[in-house]
């Protein structure tokens, strides 16, 4: 995959570039000079071919400080570019431009000078005065307004002579991607988070120093370990809000909180010396609402003083000041030394297999059945709750539905031992656990039959009053079975019928004979 290095003094607008080549935010962009320290390199499809972008650091004649550093870091990266986007400001070319003008000259072959800031017409003649400089291609564009880019990607293609190439990098690095396990380095500020990283990767990929605060934007690397991938993300310190005074490191750590989203596993940088703080358990309660893997990395353990039982000491301090993270590893290291790195990787391999795994419904049911029967829910004001079923509704992160009887003022005690149990057997012991409850619901039919059994109870129970009533039993005398009503059949009622039309005839013959006698 083709390197591509975008360098030039600071505040001339690479990151805003460098975003709008890739699509997205992914560098911090800011009016105050020198908010880039660390490269930070991202995927760019370049007329459907793969890239590899690079954002670098502000180039500066005071070498002192961070300036220094990150001087050297991105002047660092020139020697393995196969293109350099030089980016001036058109309207003025500074001492420090001067500088790069002439320390680029070797690089001659791979430089694509890039003017920026060509906002509005009456500033494209300013482009011809800089190809008094000797190099051949010149650029103007808009890194705000998107103005130049289409004319700056056929530049590039041309002179890395892509259109030739196959189309295989971009579904090699997507394919990279897909099987990466992403790692998010977090923690406070001067932790070693940058040490571990560097560490892990073999790259000097972010500026080291014991300055708090070093690094800003979201330094991307990547390893390999036991035949695996791996994608590193480290992340600015995150301090306490109400000491972040800076916009920029507003922004930092705003974008700190978020490689949580796109990490499989978090490590937990915490000193060993200084021991955990209150944002360390902000931090973590952070991932586990997101129900992301976590490996609490206890780091400088050359710098203890190697008392008897003192390990042990601490990691008991920790479990007592972190419940949120009773679940998690607890993991000594020394990033300084490279010591005990090893066992924490295969910590992660561990909670990453444990994310990914799924439990069926029959097995998890059977496991319910006994669980219930070792332990019942509490009783309620309105009886026994009860859990009929459950399954396992996602992995990564690992989330179970269990349907029970009442969801109001269910025993969260309860559910915490469901969550004890799922980690004990079924395999998720480092894992962070959501369970959700619903309601079971009863179908219609079933309803409305127990509504008619209600009604069909309600009127027998009040004719069986009725009857004792009648009969003095609710008086308290004895009881008289009532005589049984005698049905009358169709022949009899056939011949009472004749009877009655017989009489009704002799009365009325009787009658008109009586007429004539007077």
């Amino acid at each position: 995959m083709k390197n591509i290095v975008i360098i030039g003094r600071p505040n001339v607008g690479k990151s805003t570039l460098f975003n709008r080549l890739i699509g997205k935010r992914r560098a911090i962009t800011d009016p105050t000079p020198g908010v880039t320290r660390d490269p930070i390199s991202e995927k760019w499809i370049l007329n459907g071919h793969a890239v590899n972008l690079t954002d670098s650091g502000g180039v500066k004649l005071d070498l002192e400080g961070f300036d220094e550093l990150v001087s050297k870091k991105s002047l660092s990266l020139l020697d393995d570019a196969d293109a350099i986007l030089f980016m001036l400001d058109c309207t003025e070319v500074t001492p420090e431009d001067q500088m790069l003008l002439e320390t680029l000259r070797p690089y001659t072959d791979k430089i694509v000078m890039v003017v920026n800031k060509i906002d509005d017409p009456t500033r494209e003649d300013l482009i011809w005065n800089y190809f008094s400089y000797g190099y051949q291609r010149i650029v103007g564009i808009s890194s705000s307004h998107g103005l130049g880019i289409d004319t700056l990607e056929e530049t590039l293609m041309g002179m890395l002579d892509l259109d030739d190439e196959t189309e295989d990098a971009d579904d090699l690095q997507e394919e990279h991607e897909r099987h990466s396990i992403n790692i998010a380095v977090l923690g406070k500020p001067n932790t070693g988070k940058s040490t571990l990283t560097n560490l892990l990767t073999g790259m000097d990929l972010s500026i080291v120093s014991p300055i708090a605060g070093t690094t800003r934007d979201v330094v991307k690397g990547g390893f390999s370990y036991k035949g695996k991938e791996f994608t590193i993300l480290d992340t600015a310190g995150i301090r306490r809000k109400s000491k972040v005074e800076e916009d920029v490191e507003y922004y930092s750590v705003n974008r700190a909180i978020k490689t949580i989203d796109e990490a499989d596993v978090v490590l937990l940088v915490v000193d060993t010396i200084e021991g955990l703080s209150e944002q360390d358990k902000k931090i973590a309660a952070l991932i586990v609402r997101r129900g992301k893997g976590v490996v609490i990395v206890l780091n400088k353990t050359d710098l203890l003083k190697g008392l008897p039982n003192e390990r042990q000491a601490i990691e008991d301090r920790v479990r007592f000041q972190f419940p949120v993270l009773n679940f998690a590893p607890i993991r000594f290291i020394s990033a300084a030394e490279g010591t005990e790195i090893g066992p924490m990787l295969d910590t992660v391999l561990k909670i990453y297999g444990q994310l990914g795994k799924r439990v069926d419904t029959a097995s998890l049911n059977m496991a319910l059945k006994s669980w219930g029967e070792a332990y019942q829910p509490t009783r309620g004001s309105e009886g026994h709750f009860k859990v009929y079923y459950g399954t396992q509704i996602s992995a990564q992160p690992v989330r179970f539905l269990f349907f029970i009887n009442r969801k109001k003022d269910f025993p969260q005690t309860y559910v915490q031992y469901l969550k004890n149990c799922i980690r004990r057997d079924l395999g998720f012991t480092d894992v962070p656990i959501e369970i959700d409850l619903r309601e079971r619901e009863r179908s219609e039919s079933n309803h409305k039959l127990g509504q008619n059994a209600k009604v069909r109870s309600s009127a027998e129970k009040e004719e069986k009053e009725t009857r004792r009533t009648m009969t003095g039993s609710a008086k308290g005398g004895k009881a008289k079975a009532k005589p049984a009503a005698k049905k009358v059949g169709a022949k009899a009622k056939a011949i009472a019928v004749q009877k009655a039309r017989t009489s009704y005839k002799q009365s009325k013959a009787a009658a008109k004979t009586a007429k004539k006698g007077r």
